[in-house]
């Protein structure tokens, strides 16, 4: 304040100073206003100039519509172990069987417990000891069959084609034989486009599973003449490769709206004895038939046909009448070695199984010919070091409008189909997965 009071004197003095001196007095205020101005601003950083990207770099490649690294899945804490809740009441008669009626009042009743006699103790001892005896004496179980090592001349293994016609129930029985999903499952007609394989290994027998795409033949009896794709004719020229051939249809349908074509496959495929293979003919979806008289009478329509060997009830979906058909399959078995390690899923596989439960997902939300006329491509397939899974997937669609109703609004559609399709991979394959979908237009072929 002394020097401001000093500086204003002087300039306010009636003497004014010389040239020099008044020019120095006015810079040095200039630029004391300057710099009391710029301190008290905050100063404007200028952002360094991008480093230039290198040759090999994805910087000319679109963004992918759905990656699985911005989304919030729900993460896979290791859940304890529920303690077993018992009833009462069960329990009481559980005991009074097991123990007698004594045991079981003071069991309930702990207040009025009594000192027990030596002849019910060791009768007690006795009932134990031979229970224990009987399970030791039963057959093992599934975990233990699984971790049991099989000699290589005592393996038993069995290829099994499954056929029949489109929505027939194919896909969902091969997924409850092989206990997870190999195949994609919908509503939608020519769900599967080619042939998957599912392993299933029980004791010394692996039986392989191959799940075709739907058949149809036409009026005339034969295969249509319209079904040039590639799908069709490989399931119609790999059914003399298996060791055994399961006829499915779908028997709810034959009751309420018989279709012709399906009958004529029917007896098609089962009116000549083969040598060499055997042909069971199972009746899909029971489950949907609310009279049971009405299979008998199915049955009976097709008992005549020499080809089949056997007949089977099944419910692909709810499991009714497998444990025959995997009995009936087991016993077919010949000694020969195993094709695939019952202990890991081979990488091949593995990528099948994403492939299907993306296109599984991508059918149930994407509806009328789209579906059928989009191609799907496995890109990438990386395991990381930490354990995960990076799998990278295409959808290439014929033209921009279809691509637009594959991606949504926002990119919603293919935003529900990735999240969805990343939580059911990652139950599967028991690690994380970081998937990656990306939508883009085929190239015309005059380009």
């Amino acid at each position: 304040m002394i020097a401001l009071r000093a500086i204003s004197r002087v300039l306010s003095s009636s003497s004014p100073p010389p040239p020099s001196t008044s020019k120095i007095l006015s810079s040095h205020l200039y630029r004391s206003c300057l710099s009391r101005s710029f301190a008290a601003r905050a100063l404007r950083q200028t952002p360094p100039p991008p480093a230039p990207a290198p040759a090999d770099s994805d910087a000319d490649l679109p963004s992918a519509d759905f990656d699985s690294s911005a989304f919030s899945l729900p993460t896979q804490a290791p859940t304890a172990p529920k303690r077993p809740i018992w009833d009462e009441a069960h329990r009481a008669r559980a005991d009074e069987v097991l123990f007698g009626k004594a045991a079981a009042q003071s069991r309930s009743h702990p207040e009025v417990v009594e000192d027990e006699d030596e002849d019910e103790e060791r009768e007690r001892s006795t009932r134990l000891a031979r229970a224990l005896l009987e399970a030791a004496l039963g057959q093992p179980d599934e975990d233990e069959e699984e971790d049991m090592v099989v000699k290589e001349e005592d393996q038993r293994s069995l290829s099994v084609g499954i056929i029949g016609a489109p929505n027939a129930g194919k896909s969902c029985l091969t997924n409850f034989m092989v206990g997870t999903k190999v195949a994609a499952v919908s509503r939608k007609t020519n769900t599967t486009t080619h042939e998957i394989l599912g392993v299933m290994t029980k004791g010394n027998t692996q039986i392989c599973f191959f799940d075709t795409p739907g058949l149809m033949i036409g009026q005339h009896g034969y295969p249509y003449r319209t079904d040039v794709k590639v799908r069709v004719e490989s399931a119609w020229s790999s059914i003399g490769l298996y060791d055994l051939l399961i006829m499915m249809f779908d028997v709810h349908r034959h009751l309420t709206m018989p279709d012709t074509r399906v009958i004529k496959l029917i007896k098609q495929m089962g009116e000549k004895v083969h040598s060499k293979q055997k042909r069971v003919l199972c009746m899909n979806k029971v489950d949907l038939v609310e009279d049971k008289k009405d299979l008998l009478k199915v049955a009976k329509e097709f008992a005549d046909l020499p080809g089949y060997d056997k007949y089977f009830m099944i419910s692909g979906l709810k499991g009714s009448g497998i444990k025959d058909l995997v009995q009936y399959l087991m016993d077919q078995a010949v000694k020969r070695p195993w094709d695939e390690d019952p202990t890991t899923m081979s990488e091949e596989i593995m990528k099948t199984i994403s492939l299907e439960v993306v296109r599984e997902k991508m059918l149930d939300h994407i509806h009328q010919e789209i579906p059928y006329v989009i191609e799907h491509r496995l890109m990438d397939w990386k395991e990381l070091r930490d354990g995960s899974l990076r799998v990278e997937q295409h959808f290439i669609t014929p033209k921009p409008s279809q691509r637009q109703i594959l991606v949504g609004k926002n990119g919603s559609k293919i935003g529900r189909i990735g999240i969805e399709a990343n939580e059911e991979l990652r139950s599967i394959f028991k690690r994380n997965v970081h998937l990656i979908l990306q939508v883009r237009v085929a190239r015309k072929r005059n380009a």
